[in-house]
């Protein structure tokens, strides 16, 4: 019987029950893809990550990331819950890189009681999209795309972010992307809700990768490059967004609510 690691971790929380549950898997060695994918099966969360020391000198770590369905190229709060993993099991840490398969080298380090992580900038262009309207159940909006698989419509108020009720049958149709509805907040900067139904998650509950695509949006916008962000899912969690040219830095606090062995 091997055993495995296994933490589960709410990102972007100050509390348990908040934020975004992610498993944290750390290894050796990478196992088949057929069992890591049985395993992000098993622990049945939006994400799995899985991770093993890093030989080539790229980073610390290699991290990859799994929903119960498929592997992701890109998964922040994942990231960010390996990052709080790894710095609270080493006092003498202050931050720690990961190489990753499609998205490339990131960061997570300490940042006052929380953790600043560094991601891909992913800014949107303009598109037309009446389809991804029509399955949102919203007559207009902006819309916007990055061929990272990044879809936004930018609303006119947080209150008509947070009465979306969409039909997820519909947005799977649309394709594989994630589906990012934003609007102006009014206790924070920003208001966003998530939306992958394509990828086994009807409403995913605070996106870490969505706001490399809210970041460039938003702070040119607002024309600053910092801001506050909240996504309004039903756990909800709170981003700290800044714009760092072709990178985004994400702030936030994880809280750690599972420690135990996976046996295989």
């Amino acid at each position: 019987m091997t055993e495995l690691t296994f933490a589960q971790i709410d990102a972007f929380a100050d509390r348990p029950f908040a934020g975004n549950p992610a498993a944290v898997m750390p290894m050796d060695a990478w196992l088949d893809d057929v069992v890591l994918q049985a395993i992000a099966a098993e622990n049945n969360l939006a994400e799995t990550a899985f991770l093993i020391p890093d030989q080539s000198g790229r980073a610390d770590y290699e991290l990859r990331w799994f929903t119960p369905t498929v592997e992701v190229e890109l998964c922040g709060h994942a990231t960010l819950a390996s990052g709080h993993w790894l710095l609270s099991n080493d006092a003498a840490l202050d931050r720690v890189t990961f190489a990753t398969r499609e998205a490339g080298v990131l960061t997570v380090a300490r940042d006052g009681a929380g953790y600043a992580m560094a991601l891909p900038a992913y800014p949107p262009s303009p598109v037309e999209m009446p389809e991804l309207l029509a399955a949102l159940g919203v007559e207009r909006g902006e819309v916007l795309r990055h061929a990272a698989g990044y879809d936004m419509v930018v609303l006119d108020d947080g209150d008509a972010v947070r009465a979306l009720r969409p039909d997820f049958r519909a947005l799977a149709a649309i394709g594989d992307t994630l589906n990012i509805v934003t609007a102006p907040g009014t206790d924070t900067d920003v208001v966003s809700r998530v939306f992958a139904p394509a990828v086994g998650i009807d409403e995913d509950p605070v996106t870490g990768s969505a706001h490399c695509v809210l970041t460039p949006y938003w702070a040119a916008r607002l024309g600053r490059s910092r801001f506050t962000a909240f996504q309004a899912s039903a756990r909800g969690g709170h981003v700290d967004c800044e714009a760092a040219g072709e990178r985004v830095i994400l702030r936030g606090q994880c809280v750690t609510v599972i420690e135990g062995r996976f046996r295989l």
